[in-house]
């Protein structure tokens, strides 16, 4: 009994997992295709106070001129290095926007294309903190770990945009630089595949419960029975 019982409970703990690997994989299905969607325009859905629509993850299109002299190289764990330049819009706030990776060899951050521009991307939220040796605030190219908004707002005095755009890998050459490796936020999974997980979960709870209780209930049986015997003879 003991023997079939673990053999049960695994086996739903397996099919939950299995359940959920199905879950995840929707969710970053669902993630690449809001990025493959055609571009809309990123002021139609950020609003003059701050409010942001169903935008984050999708290809926006944005109207301003680079900021030559507000600059931040953003040096990930790999070495790689994202150029992020200020992009200022007609109402004077400011979108960071990741131009592209600095080629091997290349040394100083590259001077942005003059002039009003549209600029297509992805646009993407604050990515979280992570490690790295970071210049004093107001000196030329400061370095951050990630594309945090908090950090940039101590630098550059401009009202920020509640995101940041990455330019596609044409438009990255385009300015001399890489690619630059997209994080997707998450996309929406199937709740059913969720909620057949949890189901799985729970039915080897309880497969494991019921298991205990029938070995430990054979046991004290057996128990018993051999006082029983003993007290008859």
């Amino acid at each position: 009994i003991a023997v079939l019982g673990a053999a049960i409970t695994l086996t739903m703990l397996w099919l939950g997992l299995w359940q959920m690997r199905v879950f995840e994989d929707k969710e970053n299905e669902s993630a690449a295709q809001r990025a493959m969607q055609p571009p809309v325009t990123l002021l139609d859905y950020v609003t003059a106070d701050g409010s942001v629509g169903d935008i984050y993850g999708k290809p926006v299109s944005v109207v301003g001129r680079y900021l030559a002299e507000q600059q931040v190289a953003v040096v990930s764990e790999d070495g790689r290095v994202r150029v992020l330049t200020a992009f200022e819009l007609a109402d004077g706030r400011v979108l960071p926007v990741v131009r592209g990776v600095l080629r091997p060899g290349s040394a100083e951050l590259p001077t942005p294309p003059a002039g009003e521009l549209t600029q297509t991307g992805i646009f993407l939220p604050s990515e979280a903190s992570a490690p790295v040796d970071e210049t004093e605030p107001g000196e030329a190219s400061p370095t951050l770990g990630s594309v945090r908004l908090a950090a940039l707002a101590q630098t550059w005095p401009q009202h920020l945009m509640p995101g940041f755009i990455t330019l596609s890998a044409a438009d990255s050459a385009s300015q001399g630089l890489g690619e630059a490796t997209l994080s997707l936020p998450s996309g929406e999974g199937s709740i059913q595949n969720a909620g057949y997980a949890l189901q799985w979960w729970v039915f080897a709870a309880f497969a494991a419960f019921m298991t205990w209780r029938f070995v430990r209930t054979i046991g004290r049986q057996g128990t018993l029975g051999t006082l029983s015997s003993q007290e008859e003879e």
